[in-house]
Formats: C-alpha cells, structure tokens, sequence
C-alpha cells in the first residue's frame, strides 16, 4: 500500500480531473467526486446503479462552506452543527443558489456533512470544493468498511481508492432540519436520544 498521503495526492488529481475516488471516512467507505463535476456525478449514479431521483450528499471540510452552500442555517441546525460535527451526522438543509441542480433534490435540498476522518477533509481542502459523499456500493449492498470491499463490489468502475484501513462501519444519521422543527430520517451512528437530549428544545 502506498503512503497515506501520496494516495491523497494522487486522488486530488484525479479529482481535479473529474475522476472518482473511494475513500475512507468516519463511517464507512465514500464513493466521491468534485461537486463542481456533472459529468463525474452522473458517473456515480451508474456506477452505483443508484436511482437518479435521490440526489447525492455533499462532505464539506468547514462550517463556512455549510453556510455557502445552503439558504438558511436554523437555530436546530447550528445546534446539530455546533454539537455533532465534524462527525456522522448528515443535515438535509435548503440548497443556496451555489449549489448545482444536478446535486439537489427536487424540492432543492441538499445533504451536507463534515467528517470527522483526515482523508475526506484532505480531499476536499485539496480540490476547494465540496465532494460527493455517497457509500461506496453497489445501491442495495451493504456499505464497505474496507478498500477490499469496495474493490469487490465496484471493481474497476473507480478511477482510484484510497486504502485507508478500515472504517467505523456504522452511517451517518440523517436530520432534515428545512422545516419548523427537525425530523430524523435515518437513525445511524449518531442516536435519536443524543440529538434530543442536546438539541430537542431548540426551535428551529
């Protein structure tokens, strides 16, 4: 295995090119691209045989590029962002004008995370721009937590994968916190308990 950071450097430059690179993150193994790419984003939807109605989420490296590419951070969504993140939780947010359509949802949200893992963030700062954050796998399979997985499932279809070792293996928990008050669409490493208990009596 080359060393961590050639293997960053050389997924910046694929990304750059608009390439798509594997790599591992504080949950499981992403499938990336730079978001300023559609053609590299179309790529993923057919690599991962991935439905094109369901737009993919967005790992960005700081707040400020959170605030960029959303209208609206509510008081429940600056709770969630102050407590949780960098970390596994994924916040469904209104997509600011920044944001290309090809990466929203029909309703113009977007999913937006900070990892809490050195190779995303390395990547991103790397390229300037957010990435795609979407699993690694074949829709429908489980989420790789291991480059070997991710070569098993995806093969050659990935212009390049970063083995970073082995990742925590359990997904982000997704919040939509677009409306009034926040709904968890998707209970994952982050519990529903841990946002209530820190966040339930913020109005959104």
């Amino acid at each position: 295995m080359n060393g961590l950071s050639s293997q960053i450097q050389e997924a910046v430059w694929v990304l750059k090119k608009g390439g798509l690179v594997a790599y591992p993150t504080d949950t499981v193994y992403g499938l990336g691209a730079s978001m300023q790419s559609g053609q590299a984003v179309e790529r993923i939807f057919a690599v991962k045989s991935r439905p094109r109605h369901m737009a993919l989420p967005l790992l960005v490296a700081s707040v400020a590029q959170i605030e960029n590419l959303t209208d609206r951070i509510s008081p429940s969504a600056k709770c969630m962002i102050d407590a949780f993140l960098p970390g596994a939780l994924t916040l469904v947010m209104r997509a600011s004008n920044r944001v290309p359509a090809y990466l929203t949802t029909r309703e113009g949200t977007i999913a937006l995370r900070i990892p809490g893992h050195p190779v995303p963030v390395a990547l991103i700062e790397g390229i300037g721009t957010a990435i795609v954050g979407t699993s690694a796998n074949l829709s429908g399979n489980p989420s790789p937590v291991t480059a070997e997985e991710v070569r098993s499932q995806l093969g050659d279809q990935v212009d390049f994968i970063i083995d970073g070792g082995g990742c925590g293996g359990k997904e982000s928990t997704i919040v939509d916190v677009t409306g009034e008050s926040f709904t968890v669409l998707r209970v994952g490493a982050v519990s529903r308990d841990q946002i209530e208990r820190v966040c339930g009596g913020v109005k959104a």
